[in-house]
């Protein structure tokens, strides 16, 4: 009996640092690689016109991320799949997104943080079998009404899309954003700090 509580006891010792060094953060699409990832910002393919990620990774929080599989899981099942266009963000890169637009309508100010600096929001939108992009109100990042959730001038096939989505996403506790069709708080958002570690920190 002794020696197995000090098994566990080692188990426990050893987990546990590992798990704050990594601030609760997981490689979501190391969970599931069937997710599709498009991280605009690890390209020059965004509105900074500039990478700003060094890499293509995508980290939430524990509890939003296994969340986020539940959602695809129901989504392959429809024959769906999601497209992810960012998760966690560091503060740092934050810091670079309020310099070019300081319109918290779009960009939180860093001196808040904001959700994604928590690791606790995702931009994301749906894909066909075929990897062919759900028609949607806009484009991501865009900075016009058009990417409103209360903009109207659509398609039907438009407006059912996004509130599809947006009704998915409600189901596992993701509550949209009202300027960004593509954008999704995880519930509880606010428990959660804000971080500024580099991704090759993370997986160290």
């Amino acid at each position: 009996m002794i020696k197995k509580i000090s098994a566990a006891f080692v188990i426990l010792f050893l987990f546990v640092p590992v798990l704050f060094a990594q601030n609760d953060l997981v490689n979501v699409w190391k969970l599931d690689t069937t997710i599709i990832l498009d991280i605009r910002y690890a390209t020059t393919n965004n509105f900074t016109g500039k990478q700003v990620y060094d890499e293509a990774k995508f980290f939430l929080r524990t509890e939003p991320a296994k969340k986020i599989l539940e959602v695809q899981k129901e989504l392959k099942s429809l024959g769906l799949n999601i497209k992810i266009f960012d998760g966690y963000r560091p503060l740092s890169v934050q810091k670079k997104f309020w310099e070019i637009m300081p319109d918290e309508r779009y960009v939180a100010d860093p001196k808040k943080g904001s959700r994604h600096n928590r690791g606790a929001a995702v931009d994301l939108t749906l894909i066909d079998k075929n990897g062919n992009e759900i028609p949607m109100p806009t484009s991501y990042d865009d900075f016009t009404e058009k990417a409103s959730r209360n903009y109207m001038n659509l398609s039907s096939q438009i407006i059912i899309n996004r509130k599809f989505l947006e009704d998915l996403m409600a189901k596992y506790g993701f509550i949209g954003l009202p300027t960004e069709w593509w954008h999704f708080d995880y519930e509880g958002w606010e428990k959660f700090d804000v971080l500024d570690v580099d991704f090759k920190e993370l997986e160290k």
